[in-house]
């Protein structure tokens, strides 16, 4: 009898304590330090560019399937990346964000925005293309040229 009691005891402190751990609130970007932040945008740059280099040479080899799944990865980082640029991040930890990110954040948003819509619709089109290099040309790397040019720091 006192088996059983422990047991249904035991069944509510779990449950309790599962609801209790559900609730608590999860660490989300704005709780993560500058350097945090400014290293995870550079490091999910730095992860587009190589996968855009993968795309580029699977596509050339006719391996698009493969390639659409990493289109498709770039498009969810580049929606990502509108969260990477809080008014706190402006400077420090080797950044290369231009302070016009801020003051035209608007089309840096834009910008990001266009460039994960431009990689699914490049996922619709490459297979049909009759330059494949063109098309990554217009859909992908134009896209990480503009941003580049305006919103990032020579190096």
């Amino acid at each position: 009898m006192l088996l059983k009691y422990n047991i249904i005891i035991l069944k509510y402190i779990f449950f309790i304590s599962f609801f209790v751990i559900l609730s608590l609130p999860v660490k989300s970007e704005l709780d993560l330090s500058v350097e945090e932040i400014i290293k995870g945008r550079k490091a999910l740059f730095s992860k587009n560019y190589s996968t855009a280099k993968r795309v580029q040479a699977l596509a050339s080899k006719d391996e698009f399937e493969k390639a659409k799944t990493l289109m498709i990865e770039m498009s969810e980082n580049y929606k990502t990346l509108i969260e990477y640029f809080p008014e706190n991040t402006k400077e420090g930890f080797k950044t290369e964000a231009l302070p016009i990110i801020w003051e035209n954040k608007d089309e840096f948003n834009a910008l990001m925005t266009k460039s994960s819509n431009d990689m699914i619709q490049l996922t619709k089109i490459i297979e049909t293309s009759d330059d494949v290099r063109s098309t990554l040309g217009k859909f992908m790397w134009a896209n990480c040229k503009a941003c580049h040019s305006k919103f990032r720091a020579p190096h």
